[in-house]
């Protein structure tokens, strides 16, 4: 016991700060150092999962003021995902891509194009969400890219009217694994829109088989996300 005082008596407040930070006593971690910027972010965790934004950004904001590198991408994580501010994400995905030149940056471990890309696909500048996707893939390389870039580019492409290169994309997905529903629904419509029926009923029993491997998130709806109610709204209108 005695050791412990003495240990803790000879650490300076910075060190006593971020132990406090690991022992998630983020308030107490701050009396020993204002400027510490992770008690800052850690302390907005909580209020931004329980959708309190106004609370959680008064300490975000603090912790980016402080390290932008290390905050930015966090909270332009919060403002797509939580808040579907999408102008003021690409605000700071932009200013921290600017800020770490010849690095790729992965805000809360996905990549910055992706999330870029999710961005502006939420704006419908799909032109613009293909390029950053594409970017993405050039970035982490095909077989390593998140499987929904390709999913996320068959959607543009059909938004755009381009429903061959879409049923393109979505296959791109489905060379990866066959079981990821949302490109199996995305060439049913797209089939449908090229009048090939009978693929596109194929497709949609697929896509209903693997509902359960679908993109999902309890705190989060993504926005590629699917339902299976519209699944099979769509196989009984193809039926009709």
């Amino acid at each position: 016991m005695i050791g412990s005082t003495i240990w803790w008596q000879i650490k300076p407040d910075t060190e006593k700060s971020n132990f406090l930070v690991a022992a998630h006593q983020y308030e107490k971690a701050l009396e020993y150092d204002p400027e510490n910027s992770d008690a800052w972010m850690e302390r907005s965790v909580s209020y931004n999962k329980a959708g309190d934004f106004n609370k959680g950004f008064e300490y975000l904001d603090k912790a980016v003021a402080l390290d932008p590198i290390k905050h930015l991408g966090y909270r332009g994580w919060i403002r797509l995902r939580k808040m579907r501010d999408y102008e003021k994400a690409l605000l700071d995905f932009d200013r921290l891509d600017n800020l770490t030149p010849n690095v790729s940056d992965a805000p809360w471990g996905e990549d910055i194009d992706f999330l870029r890309g999710e961005c502006y696909f939420g704006k419908k500048d799909y032109p613009k969400a293909i390029e950053m996707f594409n970017r993405n893939i050039k970035t982490q390389k095909e077989d390593w890219v998140d499987i929904h870039t390709f999913v996320y580019l068959g959607i543009c492409e059909y938004e755009l009217g381009n429903y061959e290169k879409a049923v393109t994309e979505f296959q791109r997905a489905l060379q990866q694994s066959e079981n990821v529903p949302e490109s199996h629904f995305g060439i049913a419509k797209a089939y449908q829109k090229l009048g090939d029926l009978e693929k596109s009923k194929a497709h949609i029993l697929k896509a209903e088989s693997n509902i359960a491997s679908k993109r999902d998130d309890y705190y989060n709806e993504y926005l590629n996300e699917i339902y299976l109610s519209e699944i099979v709204d769509f196989k009984h209108a193809l039926e009709k």
